[in-house]
């Protein structure tokens, strides 16, 4: 007899929620059952996210560094900042170099006397924001033009006096307020283009993951780039049952066994004794897959140069 020859099974959502009713000793029989399984089921991501690295959601970004900008916004769905370095000369066959930055907290960085000291990045403070939008009564105060760096707002009451705006289509940072005004603004940020826009443009207030660099680059040429390693969120169950989760096959048993556990707490039919016999069964399945979702490498070395001469 010969095998299969094909490594292609997977799970769609439908198949998973089945199979979490089953480990209850339950069936899915209603659309209420699917979609209170797809809640339960983003929730189980969410709580993998607090317990340590997924190294499937790791990937690597890049900031071009601006004159004069001290903070830089994160894609909205940044859960936090791995490891990071400035790399000088971006896209130099030959000369492209990549020097350390180091990670400090808050407390830290809000004692640098100094934070508009221009130079080379050597330390970054990360404010890990919910990335939520908050929608105000607030409006724009005159037309602007995409390269105006000064902003005037019907009120700035309530808006936190360092952060970033949305104007239509557009994500502005500003790094400072004088009276209904937004200075120091810098457009285009996250992504989008920036733009022309009229006097009466609603402002949302963005509260988006950012990076606070110290020194405020000054990069010679503009040829300094933040590059990183982010951890980000896992996508959410898809609506339709025929859509596969954002997770390698390794973790199916794992998310299987976390869904069933996470059901059984919410059907009334299911005993206490088989509410706890589930739940070990999903700490060990977690345990199984996080001891093999790691890297393997024995030994890691960091360098820490702190200092580097042109």
């Amino acid at each position: 007899m010969s095998t299969s020859g094909t490594t292609s099974f997977n799970l769609d959502l439908n198949n998973i929620v089945e199979e979490a009713f089953e480990r209850c000793g339950l069936e899915l029989r209603t659309g209420y059952d699917l979609k209170t399984a797809r809640r339960s089921m983003n929730l189980l991501c969410m709580e993998w996210s607090n317990r340590g690295i997924n190294l499937w959601t790791v990937e690597q970004q890049s900031i071009a560094m601006v004159t004069g900008q001290p903070i830089y916004p994160l894609p909205v769905d940044t859960v936090d900042i791995l490891d990071a370095v400035i790399r000088t000369n971006n896209g130099s066959t030959s000369n492209q170099i990549d020097i350390n930055i180091s990670r400090i907290a808050e407390p830290t960085y809000m004692s640098i006397p100094n934070k508009l000291t221009t130079g080379r990045p050597i330390q970054m403070y990360v404010n890990r924001q919910s990335g939520m939008s908050n929608a105000t009564t607030v409006t724009l105060v005159g037309n602007i033009s995409s390269t105006d760096t000064t902003i005037t707002l019907s009120s700035t009451a309530n808006i936190a006096s360092v952060g970033f705006i949305k104007i239509d289509n557009e994500t502005i940072s500003y790094s400072n307020i004088s009276g209904n005004q937004l200075v120091n603004c810098y457009r285009g940020q996250n992504n989008t283009t920036a733009a022309a826009h009229v006097t009466g443009a609603a402002i949302t207030v963005q509260n988006l993951p950012c990076v606070n660099l110290w020194p405020t680059p000054n990069p010679p040429g503009n040829q300094y780039t933040f590059v990183y390693y982010r951890l980000r969120r896992m996508q959410d169950a898809g609506v339709g049952g025929s859509f596969e989760q954002d997770i390698p096959y390794r973790l199916l048993p794992a998310l299987v066994a976390g869904l069933a556990y996470y059901m059984s707490m919410k059907k009334s039919e299911v005993s206490p004794d088989r509410i706890m016999m589930l739940k070990q069964d999903y700490e060990q399945q977690f345990q199984l897959a996080a001891d093999e979702d790691r890297d393997k490498a024995s030994v890691r070395f960091v360098p820490r140069n702190m200092f580097y001469y042109r």
